[in-house]
């Protein structure tokens, strides 16, 4: 039986705007990943979406949501939202960015609002565990959530990893 999560921003944020989701807490591993959380929730990692913090040449922060078996092209992702560039944050301005801890951010809750940007194929998925807001926590959401309410926009930008 899983033990019952604390609320955290996410899930708060997810409650207050009346989305059902399920719970899938699992022994978060140091550097494990979404690969590590399919591998262990029992889940194919391609359902499985990584909240990642990034950054454009101006240093303004963004979301990107993408596969846990995809790596994220930087340069597709720059044409497709006009940005001379875009790189992964560094692990202390991703925290102070989302607010959460990196291995534990969830795009749902996030202490600033920034830009998301979610990986087309995504979308066509019937249901995604995303981050819920700590390190060995995910939601299992529907990805037309990250539509409907965060205004995520579809990018073409996955890499096989």
């Amino acid at each position: 039986m899983a033990k019952h999560v604390s609320e955290t921003p996410a899930t708060q944020w997810l409650k207050a705007r009346k989305v059902s989701y399920t719970e899938h807490p699992y022994e978060y591993l140091e550097h494990g990943g979404a690969l590590h959380s399919a591998r262990v929730l029992g889940f194919d990692p391609f359902s499985v979406v990584k909240t990642l913090i990034m950054q454009d040449q101006d240093a303004k922060p963004l979301v990107v949501l993408m596969h846990g078996n995809r790596k994220v092209s930087t340069k597709n992702l720059a044409r497709q939202i006009g940005a001379k560039s875009v790189e992964p944050c560094s692990p202390e301005v991703a925290n102070r960015h989302s607010g959460y801890l990196v291995g534990g951010t969830s795009p749902f809750g996030t202490r600033r609002t920034m830009p998301v940007y979610i990986e087309e194929s995504i979308l066509a998925l019937s249901s995604i565990l995303v981050n819920g807001g700590r390190r060995g926590y995910l939601v299992g959401i529907d990805p037309a959530v990250c539509v409907q309410l965060l205004g995520a926009k579809a990018v073409q930008c996955a890499l096989k990893e």
